[in-house]
């Protein structure tokens, strides 16, 4: 058998899934196979023939029993109930040391929960989510993996005719806040508690003997989340889509359809088509985040307290830390980009200034932090504007009074400070040539942006920002 599954999401009440086998293609046809993963998941791809049935759904593996998930969310702020309109869990994969991962087909075809749609996914949309997964890997950034792009040789309708693919996306777990939302309007508190028991058992076994083991819960959750949101600023991502069925418990970044990378740095940055209030701009991201936490909260509530001025009160008093969590964690990231300690309040206030002047003279977010990094001869220097060169002086005379030596200093800002992101322009570009059958340009850049942190000279051209007609211009998509 290629992989070792064991399914027990089946544990939960059976409202939560439903067993749904995936559709078969037409004509099965491998795009991309992630051997590093493969290798890391310790699954064997001897027999090509039968990894490529299983990956495209043509093949149910022994073992497997298929299903697709039962969840609600809020969307661009609305409740609605939703569900995996277009994904299929295979299965849960045990590796040899014993680590769980959700195994699941995405473009499978329709479940009961597709709403009228065809569960299909486009080939382009499919490969943009590889791309842009596995960059987010290399940038050391939690998140879904991508394991395989299969075409089905089916047709897609969408404002045109497209090739039809599927993705296969690993997880430590699919369940997302919308999944307790889901238990709570749709299900009872026995539903809501055999939910959280579950979570709890499998992504924070550390707390099952914990008295407090929910409200320890949430406070994880809020941490790793925190977490996740200040690495995607410190790199420029804007996930575009942050509703609360695409926040995931385990904070793994996912859903990577209209999301995009700044160049210009502007809090306001929007690239996503459907986000025409910018309800999910780049500088809104901690804001919303703290409204899905709140979302959380509320899901939680019967298992806070039986009564519910108490649970209200201890919920309260829960997400009353968010604020000062998130200020320490993002001032100690935005800090770490300069090279300077979180200690000293002067620091922080001189990142600020900087994100000041880059928003005023309208610099590269990427580039003005690599050019402090690195050795590299920029075209566009960044700071070459007097009031740059003021600022340059501060942080230089801040660093020379600093405790750590400036080597020292140098190696933390090229760990936090990439040189090479997916460039929106560059994205489209291997997207295109991808989906019209030439692999080469997307491989290419692919293996660019596994070393984010390593400049060479030879690839200069990548990390050069588009032209300004490109910007104005450039939107995203949800890809469905």
């Amino acid at each position: 058998m290629m992989f070792q599954f064991d399914t027990s999401y089946f544990n939960l009440p059976e409202k939560f899934y439903s067993k749904q086998n995936p559709e078969k293609g037409r004509k099965p046809e491998k795009v991309l196979f992630n051997l590093a993963l493969f290798e890391e998941l310790n699954i064997s791809i001897d027999n090509e023939e039968q990894v490529l049935a299983i990956l495209s759904g043509n093949e149910v593996q022994s073992g497997s029993t298929p299903f697709a998930q039962a969840y609600a969310g809020h969307q661009f702020g609305n409740f609605t109930m939703l569900g995996d309109g277009r994904a299929i869990v295979l299965g849960e994969h045990i590796t040899k040391n014993q680590k769980r991962f959700d195994i699941q087909l995405k473009g499978a075809g329709a479940t009961n929960y597709s709403r009228r749609g065809d569960g299909k996914a486009t080939l382009k949309a499919m490969l943009r989510e590889y791309l842009i997964s596995e960059a987010m890997h290399h940038l050391k950034i939690s998140t879904s993996r991508s394991l395989a792009v299969v075409k089905t040789g089916d047709e897609v309708y969408r404002e045109e005719v497209h090739q039809g693919a599927v993705l296969t996306r690993v997880m430590k777990s699919h369940l997302r806040v919308g999944t307790f939302e889901y238990a709570r309007h749709f299900g009872t508190i026995e539903d809501l508690k055999a939910l959280t028991d579950y979570t709890i058992n499998r992504l924070y076994p550390e707390i099952i003997e914990d008295k407090k083991a929910v409200e320890t819960f949430y406070l994880k959750v809020i941490h790793d989340q925190i977490e996740l949101v200040c690495h995607w600023m410190r790199v420029g991502f804007i996930h575009g889509v942050m509703n609360t069925d695409n926040t995931s418990i385990s904070s793994e970044t996912f859903d990577y359809g209209p999301c995009a990378f700044m160049n210009q740095y502007h809090p306001g940055t929007v690239y996503s088509s459907i986000d025409r209030n910018s309800r999910y701009a780049f500088g809104n991201q901690p804001n919303i985040l703290k409204w899905n936490m709140v979302r959380l909260a509320e899901a939680l509530l019967p298992l806070f307290d039986v009564n519910s001025d108490n649970a209200i009160e201890i919920a309260q008093e829960l997400i009353g830390e968010f604020d000062s969590i998130w200020h320490e964690k993002y001032k100690k990231m935005m800090l770490s980009k300069l090279g300077l300690s979180a200690d000293d309040n002067n620091n922080f206030i001189l990142a600020e200034e900087l994100l000041g002047l880059m928003h005023k003279h309208q610099l590269d977010y990427t580039n003005t932090f690599a050019s402090l990094s690195y050795d590299i001869q920029f075209e566009n220097a960044p700071f070459s504007h007097p009031e740059m060169q003021i600022w340059l002086e501060k942080w230089k005379t801040t660093l020379e009074n600093s405790t750590i030596s400036l080597a020292e200093t140098k190696e933390i800002m090229k760990q936090n400070n990439p040189v090479f992101i997916p460039r929106n322009h560059l994205v489209e570009e291997a997207l295109n040539y991808g989906a019209n059958g030439n692999m080469s340009y997307f491989m290419q850049f692919l293996e660019v942006l596994k070393t984010p942190y390593s400049f060479k000279k030879e690839h200069y051209n990548y990390i050069l920002p588009p032209e300004t007609g490109f910007e104005t211009n450039y939107q995203t998509f949800c890809g469905t």
